[in-house]
């Protein structure tokens, strides 16, 4: 069955709270995915009615778990490029919120997940999560998640966990300082929506020329990290290592669901 809008917005007051809405794949990144958090922001940015925004996922499992693997799977050289800047767009979408955007991390936030969570302005957690950038683990490199953590972690750490693909926890992630707020499980949501509504309150224009600085300041690092991912990837799959392991993963979730 066609995931039907697997993207979901709700106003809360003058917040907009936008969720991923693909609770059985645990809110993986597919095409419905990118199209519909691409549009979902771009219209919330320019409503008048929209003072900030919160990113979460639907329920209490996932955030985000990254990319979906059954849409990888049919990933080739031919193709790796056009899907990748897809990707990249999705990504552009959320660096171009002019409005003050908080992620929710309700639950389980991986690779484009990670990603887009640090995107934000602010991320807030539960200790329960994991959090973390395992495309080592499914054959591809760790390229635009390695370079956006560069700008909260030090190199030996990103190292670390680009290279291991080992996932932290909530608790562990918020000493790391790539968590702003460490709140119990049922508070995340209300604690996102605070944090969103008390930065919608300072001067607009001071927060807004703020956040395009903080935005000019990176481009240019973000669109190089991109480009590379581009060439890096089309070696991973030329390898045909991701092929492997993700024909490995479908077949594993195929035998589960038919036992």
């Amino acid at each position: 069955m066609a995931d039907e809008q697997p993207v979901t917005t709700q106003l809360d007051g003058r917040v907009a709270v936008v969720r991923f809405n693909r609770p059985q794949a645990m809110h993986a990144v597919n095409d419905g995915i990118r199209t519909g958090l691409m549009a979902a922001l771009r219209e919330l940015d320019a409503h008048a009615g929209v003072d900030a925004i919160v990113l979460t996922g639907t329920g209490e499992r996932a955030f985000c778990a990254g990319q979906d693997l059954e849409e990888s799977a049919g990933i080739t050289t031919a193709n790796v490029a056009a899907w990748l800047n897809r990707q990249h767009a999705m990504y552009q979408a959320v660096r171009d919120v002019t409005k003050p955007i908080i992620a929710a991390l309700n639950g389980t936030a991986v690779g484009a997940g990670f990603q887009m969570a640090l995107m934000c302005d602010l991320r807030v957690a539960h200790p329960g999560i994991r959090m973390g950038q395992p495309e080592v683990r499914a054959g591809l490199a760790s390229i635009v998640g390695s370079w956006l953590m560069s700008l909260q972690i030090g190199h030996s750490l990103n190292q670390q966990l680009s290279l291991t693909g080992e996932l932290v926890s909530g608790e562990r992630a918020h000493a790391l300082g790539l968590v702003n707020d460490l709140v119990p499980q049922g508070e995340v949501l209300s604690r996102a929506l605070q944090r969103a509504r008390e930065l919608a309150a300072l001067p607009r224009t001071a927060v807004r020329l703020t956040k395009q600085r903080f935005r000019e300041r990176t481009q240019a690092g973000f669109e190089e990290a991109c480009n590379a991912g581009i060439r890096y990837q089309l070696e991973c799959y030329a390898s045909g290592e991701p092929a492997r392991v993700m024909e490995e993963f479908v077949a594993r979730r195929r035998n589960k669901d038919n036992p």
